[in-house]
């Protein structure tokens, strides 16, 4: 069974919404749709309070290359363009839509019906998943775009669609998977032809027989795509340790694409959204989200249009739970806690996971005890008490040469360590620290030439 080669751990899946079939959530009566929903510029808008606007157009554009467009989730009026607070109480730019109606922009079609012909270009398609907004719904929300516009000089061998879900409790792939797999396939030949590569891979791991068994049933009509059954191991679905299990390459550090090793990575639902932009005209402005937790009542699979408050998902999974409560966006291992509850759901948003009581609280932390089990789970073979101690002690610059921009914050130390330390969070903001002086040092390197 392939896996990558080094680190990982093997939490509990808790993936108690796995029989749970897609529910549609009935839209809300207003939504906060930040600019700001993807790696990079943040979206710059395109409409004014009082404007008349309907779901699908296009409300906010991308402000450059790494960017993304945003469009209605719904249809109604603007009443206002301003400074709200996120999911973790930071104010950010949304524009705010009182819903009327739901009516589609032209041209949209919002149809069940499988359409599997096309005739377009590369360029051509390029040109639609830019113009539908579509980010990574894996929860990195880099624009898809940027990942698809190949460096030139560098060539794709490998298309690989990331059906491994590896994130505790987390399921909307799953279910994407078992309920969409038509769609799925036709997306891969989409991305196939954009790419201009003959084979792809779906890697998923072996927890989800049920999907490796539909996929493989339904890739067989397909020519060039394989599902490839991988270990249960997390974080099996971070992008460079996917690549190795199924590749055997290994992706260079940063700056280190994995364009590097002729390798292209796509989610399961950015591969649907690209089927949908591509052959139904339909940007993105919904997504599935996983609401779960031990706790409540009705785990779900929700199918959410962006702007949708958290606080509603939560309420049709039959609210939360009594006393002390934990909300995370995401899941334990990578979720951040929120302390806004009605804040909008947004692209990168794959689940919302509740802890209550004892499990609402972090174990005291007490002194490393060097015992090294960070080092050993750590996948990019990183020294993550020593990233964190150097963090602590505000040492930017010699944290930056022990590589901490190679870590991909998956919480595998802190998840291991036995003295409760917060690693990832201190060396969550030294990379944040670290990515401040390298651009720094850039643009004053800039303005001396």
């Amino acid at each position: 069974m392939k896996t990558f080669p080094k680190g990982g751990v093997h939490p509990s899946d808790n993936k108690l919404s796995r029989a749970s079939a897609v529910e549609v959530l009935p839209l809300p009566e207003v939504v906060n749709v930040p600019l700001a929903q993807h790696i990079g510029a943040p979206a710059v808008a395109k409409v004014a309070k009082g404007d008349q606007v309907k779901t699908g157009q296009l409300i906010a554009e991308a402000a450059g290359f790494v960017s993304a467009n945003i469009h209605a989730p719904v249809s109604g009026t603007v009443t206002a363009v301003e400074m709200q607070p996120n999911g973790q109480g930071q104010r950010q730019m949304m524009i705010t839509i009182r819903r009327e109606g739901d009516e589609w922009a032209e041209g949209i079609d919002t149809s069940s019906t499988l359409v599997r012909e096309y005739a377009l270009t590369p360029q051509e398609i390029l040109a639609k998943i830019k113009a539908a907004g579509i980010v990574g719904m894996g929860g990195a929300a880099f624009p898809t775009h940027v990942k698809l516009t190949i460096p030139a000089g560098k060539k794709v061998e490998y298309l690989i669609i990331n059906g491994v879900e590896c994130e505790p409790y987390l399921t909307s792939d799953h279910r994407s998977m078992l309920e969409r797999g038509e769609e799925l396939m036709v997306g891969i030949s989409i991305l196939m032809r954009a790419l201009e590569v003959d084979r792809a891979f779906i890697g998923v791991e072996n927890n989800k027989q049920d999907a490796i068994s539909h996929l493989t049933k339904l890739a067989a009509g397909y020519s060039g795509i394989r599902v490839v059954p991988l270990r249960v191991r997390y974080p099996q679905g971070g992008e460079k340790q996917l690549i190795a299990a199924i590749t055997g390459r290994e992706v260079p550090p940063p700056p280190g694409l994995p364009i590097d090793v002729g390798a292209v990575v796509c989610n399961v639902s950015t591969t649907l959204a690209i089927y949908e932009a591509v052959l139904k005209n339909k940007p993105l402005v919904e997504r599935i989200v996983t609401v779960t937790g031990r706790q409540i009542k009705e785990p779900k699979n929700l199918r959410v249009h962006f702007g949708t408050p958290v606080s509603s998902l939560l309420e049709a999974a039959g609210g939360l739970p009594e006393g002390e409560v934990k909300v995370l966006n995401g899941g334990p291992m990578m979720g951040r806690a929120m302390s806004n509850l009605a804040s909008p759901v947004i692209k990168g948003c794959s689940g919302i996971t509740v802890f209550a009581g004892p499990s609402a609280f972090r174990r005291g932390e007490s002194v490393c005890i060097k015992c090294a089990k960070c080092v050993s789970a750590c996948p990019m073979g990183l020294e993550p008490y020593l990233l964190a101690k150097l963090s602590r002690l505000k040492l930017w610059e010699r944290l930056e040469s022990e590589w901490v921009s190679n870590c991909i914050e998956c919480g595998c130390c802190q998840f291991t360590c036995p003295a409760a330390i917060p690693l990832l969070d201190f060396i969550r903001l030294g990379k944040q620290e670290v990515g401040a002086l390298v651009r720094a040092r850039a643009a004053a390197n800039a303005s001396r030439k």
